[in-house]
């Protein structure tokens, strides 16, 4: 219309829809579009050609859009250096170009060798950033929780916060350098923060406790006959006699230079005698829950000035019922000694916690006595050793000896350890043991508390061929030199199989252990097979398709698997 009214032309009528009819429409026809007479550029429409392959995105040519980039820039500068009266601008802008080129080459090769090149063991501590720090601690499976945390140390030499008597002890023992565990929670335990510890077994954990407490202790007045009134500086629990007997072995050996007094109390030995060198003051108590109450109702101690308590393997303190004394002993220290809510980072802390997978009690454990404690785990919780061969062997009751001795032929050169489940199997299987021509010592809890020491100590000094114990035996103790472990009767529990299969595999030495496996053990095979799939280990036809291995069970508080019966009374309750 716009068209026919300035420009002229024939008038066409236009047909309008009835449905259109009396509503105004704002339609164009093709002819009417008078854009293109006045913009030449919608003649001459540009067609781009997608590129599609490495190097482009979204059809563009990065690479050749780069290039016609600096050529248009080169232009620009020869004729502005033009303009300026240069006489070469050409060979000017070149100059400029190499010098430009030689710059980036250079930043490039600094910043190859900084990231990619030099790996984080050769650098120093200074140049380390935040990804060396990252590859490390993916490179020893260290995971952190808790808030703001130190970074770990490498080098044992690298920790300046460590006092030099400590140093010269690590070094005596024959430390070369420090365990992942060791480097995650000894750097947090020196700024006396609230620790949980989660390592596999055989990983160092008695050391990664004991070190940060002597440093604690350091700081504090030397023990007079006026403050041992007082009590003790520090308090270690541990569930069993035999690995509250290790770790006092483990703290004089780190305390040799400091003249610390170390005070075990564990049953089975004179309380009084205990209870005397209590009153004479030390500077550390080591004991097993039950014994320690003992000596604070006996008023043999008190833990009036104790700030920095250890629950070593703490989830077995739990599950062999000690909570009740563990709860009286973190009472007795006193509600001053526990750090404020709202100074949980600050640098005043009491507490530190060390053991294997935390189960719900423990957690609950934490939550009542632990201010924002950090969280360190090395690997997966509850995992065993890469270092251990897990074999699992079917057998029946019958069959069991013979298959027994055949392992203990496959392994002639040295010591093993075996595990049953009850204190008459220990005697049957040592007496089996004496049959086949090994000299054998034996633990269990029936024993008196020195002769239990007898055969630990003879084991460990290479008297013994073969150690047979009930499951006192299975968590923390440390002999050297073991490369067997054999599981005689299985644990009821995967855990307890974890702990007992660790007595072998230990600081960075390859072991073995077999397991023989019957139709009794549906509590465990559903378990047992998901750690040998996770740790790669051979699964046998057997376990694998046996009913009980395919269906998770159900469990209560206790770890005890729930029957029928059980459930359907919990559902009772629940409903």
């Amino acid at each position: 219309m716009l068209k026919r009214q300035y420009m002229g032309g024939d008038a066409k009528s236009k047909k309008v829809k009835t449905a259109n009819r009396g509503k105004f429409v704002f339609d164009w026809r093709k002819e009417e579009d008078t854009s293109r007479d006045l913009n030449p550029l919608y003649d001459r429409p540009h067609e781009v050609a997608p590129m599609f392959g490495r190097g482009m995105i979204g059809g563009v040519d990065r690479r050749e859009q780069a290039r016609s980039n600096a050529e248009r820039e080169r232009e620009l500068i020869v004729k502005s250096r033009k303009d300026l009266g240069s006489k070469d601008a050409a060979g000017d802008v070149r100059k400029m170009e190499v010098e430009r080129e030689r710059k980036r080459k250079d930043v490039e090769a600094r910043e190859l060798k900084r990231t990619f090149k030099e790996h984080w063991s050769d650098k120093k501590l200074e140049d380390m950033t935040e990804r060396d720090w990252r590859i490390f601690r993916e490179d020893f499976n260290i995971s952190y929780k808790g808030g703001k945390l130190p970074l770990p140390m490498r080098a044992w030499k690298e920790c300046t916060s460590l006092p030099q008597e400590i140093l010269r002890a690590i070094a005596q023992v024959g430390y070369e350098k420090p365990s992942p565990i060791q480097m995650a929670s000894i750097p947090i335990g020196l700024l006396k923060r609230d620790v949980i510890g989660i390592a596999e077994t055989g990983s160092g954990k008695t050391c990664a406790f004991v070190v940060p407490m002597l440093a604690h202790i350091m700081q504090l007045p030397k023990m007079t006959d006026e403050i041992a009134a007082h009590g003790p500086y520090a308090l270690i629990m541990a569930p069993t006699r035999e690995l509250a007997q290790q770790i006092e072995e483990e703290t004089l050996k780190f305390a040799q230079y400091l003249d610390y007094r170390v005070g075990l109390v564990v049953g089975g030995q004179s309380i009084e005698d205990q209870g005397f060198k209590l009153r004479k003051g030390v500077e550390i108590l080591v004991g097993t829950p039950g014994r320690i109450i003992d000596v604070i109702e006996r008023r043999y101690t008190v833990l009036s000035q104790c700030n920095y308590i250890v629950l070593d393997e703490a989830d077995r303190m739990i599950d062999m019922g000690f909570e009740p004394q563990v709860v009286a002993v973190m009472e007795a220290m006193g509600s001053g000694n526990l750090k404020p809510e709202d100074e949980a980072e600050e640098l005043d802390g009491q507490a530190l916690e060390q053991g294997g997978p935390t189960s719900s009690n423990v957690e609950r454990l934490a939550r009542s006595y632990l201010r924002n404690p950090a969280v360190v785990t090395i690997g997966s919780a509850g995992k065993t050793s890469d270092l251990i061969k897990q074999e699992i062997i079917w057998v029946s009751r019958n069959e069991r000896d013979s298959k027994f001795e055949l392992v203990l032929s496959r392994h002639p050169n040295t010591q093993a350890i075996v595990f049953v489940n009850a204190k008459r199997s220990v005697d049957a299987v040592a007496n089996l043991c004496y049959r086949l021509g090994y000299s054998c010592a034996s633990i269990h809890g029936g024993k008196s508390q020195d002769q239990r020491e007898e055969s630990l100590r003879g084991f460990k000094a290479g008297d013994y061929d073969i150690l047979v114990a009930t499951d006192v035996a299975g968590r923390g103790i440390d002999v050297k030199g073991i490369d067997l472990v054999v599981n005689y009767e299985l644990p009821h529990t995967i855990e307890n199989y974890t702990h007992r299969i660790g007595r072998t595999g230990r600081a960075g030495r390859k072991g073995t252990a077999v397991s023989f496996l019957t139709s009794d053990d549906r509590d465990i095979m559903y378990e047992l097979k998901e750690l040998l799939i996770e740790s790669k280990n051979h699964v046998p036809d057997a376990l694998a398709n046996h009913e009980a291995a395919r269906v998770k069970p159900q469990r209560d508080d206790r770890g005890r698997r729930m029957n029928r019966e059980d459930i359907r009374g919990q559902e009772a309750i629940i409903y």
